[in-house]
C-alpha cells in the first residue's frame, strides 16, 4: 500500500456508490464549485464532475497537488491544455461505449427511415407514407475505430450495411479493412451515411469541411457522436439548408446550440442534446470503474485509461 492520499469525489452519491475505500485513501466532496470540507491542499486525486461546464473544471488549478484527474466522459479534449503537465489523466474510456453505440445506431435509422417526419405527422393527425432509404444495403463510413466505433460496429453487423471503416492510418485488423481518414475524402462519393465517432484533437477539428462533404452523394446523412468541431459547421449548415444532404447529432459546434441557430428549423436535421452516453447504464458502470481505480491508486498504480501522464 502507498502512502495516505486524499480522494475528491464530485458528488456524496457517487462515493456512497463507490463504498468503502481503501484505507490509505481518503474521501472528500469537492464539485469543483464550492470549497471541500478539507483543504484543498490536501487533494491528491480529483474525480470530475460528469459533464460539468469547462468553466468549472478549470477551478482543478486551484488545488495545488493534485497528481491525479479522474473523467466521467471518454473524451478529454481540451483537458491537457487546462491542467497542464502536473497531473496525470484517466479516462471513463468504455462507461460510455454501449450507450454512445446505440443513439449513433438511433440517429442512423431515426433519420434513414423518417422518424423526425413521423413525429410532426402526429402532432398534425397526418397519416402519410414514405418510401424511405432504409439502413440495410446502405454504404456507411465509420470514421473511429476505438472503443466505441468497435461497439458501432458489431452492432451494425445485423443490418446488412455495406461497411467502409476509418482510422488514423490504414491497417487491417481481425474484422478487415481500415482505410486511413488520409483516404476519406477520395472514398466520399461511396458513403451514404458517414457515422463519426473520433476524438477531437488537430488532426480530426473540421475533418468534415466543405470539401468533404460536397464529396458526399445527394440524400447522405451525417451521424456526428463524436465532437463538434469535428465538423465544420457552417459548411454542414449549407448542405443542409440546400436540403442536399442530412445531419442526425448528437454532438454541435457551438454547444449548447443557441435557440436562434439555424439547424433547428430544417426538417432535415434531427438534433439530440449531447445525450450519447447519458443512459441508466452510465452511473453503474463509472461505479465499477471508479472502484478498479481506486484500487490501482491504492497500490501506487496507473489505473485504466490513462491518456496523459504528468
Amino acid at each position: 500500500m502507498s502512502k495516505q492520499r486524499t480522494v475528491s469525489f464530485p458528488t456524496a452519491e457517487l462515493l456512497e456508490a463507490v463504498g468503502e475505500l481503501p484505507k490509505n485513501l481518503k474521501p472528500v466532496i469537492w464539485d469543483l464549485e464550492s470549497d471541500p470540507d478539507s483543504p484543498l491542499e490536501d487533494i491528491d486525486i480529483t474525480i470530475f464532475p460528469y459533464m460539468a461546464d469547462p468553466a468549472f473544471l478549470k477551478n482543478v488549478r486551484k488545488a495545488p497537488n493534485v497528481k491525479i484527474v479522474q473523467t466521467q466522459t471518454t473524451g478529454y479534449d481540451g483537458m491537457i491544455d487546462m491542467i497542464g503537465d502536473r497531473a496525470d489523466i484517466c479516462t471513463a474510456a468504455g462507461v460510455h461505449a454501449a450507450a454512445t453505440a446505440e443513439i449513433a445506431l438511433g440517429l442512423a435509422i431515426a433519420s434513414l427511415r423518417g422518424f423526425p417526419t413521423s413525429v410532426r405527422d402526429q402532432d398534425n393527425n397526418r397519416w402519410n407514407p414514405i418510401q424511405w432509404p432504409g439502413l440495410a444495403d446502405r454504404t456507411v463510413g465509420l470514421v473511429g475505430v476505438g472503443g466505441i466505433g468497435e461497439a458501432i460496429r458489431k452492432r451494425l453487423e445485423p443490418f446488412e450495411v455495406n461497411l467502409l471503416r476509418f482510422g488514423s492510418t490504414a491497417r487491417t485488423d481481425e474484422h478487415g479493412q481500415v482505410y486511413g481518414t488520409d483516404q476519406l475524402l477520395q472514398m466520399a462519393g461511396q458513403i451514404e451515411v458517414l457515422i463519426l465517432i473520433v476524438p477531437l484533437n488537430a488532426s480530426t477539428r473540421h475533418l468534415v469541411n466543405a470539401e468533404l462533404l460536397a464529396q458526399l452523394p445527394d440524400g447522405a446523412t451525417v451521424v456526428n457522436v463524436a465532437r463538434g468541431p469535428v465538423v465544420d459547421t457552417d459548411a454542414l449548415v449549407a448542405e443542409v439548408a440546400s436540403g442536399r444532404l442530412n445531419v442526425s447529432s448528437d454532438v454541435f459546434d457551438p454547444e449548447p446550440l443557441p435557440a436562434d441557430h439555424p439547424l433547428w428549423q430544417y426538417p432535415n436535421a434531427l438534433i439530440t442534446p449531447h445525450n450519447g452516453g447519458n443512459t441508466k447504464a452510465f452511473f453503474p458502470r463509472m461505479v465499477s470503474l471508479l472502484k478498479r481505480q481506486l484500487q490501482a491508486w491504492s497500490a501506487g498504480q496507473d489505473g485504466e485509461n490513462l491518456v496523459h501522464r504528468a
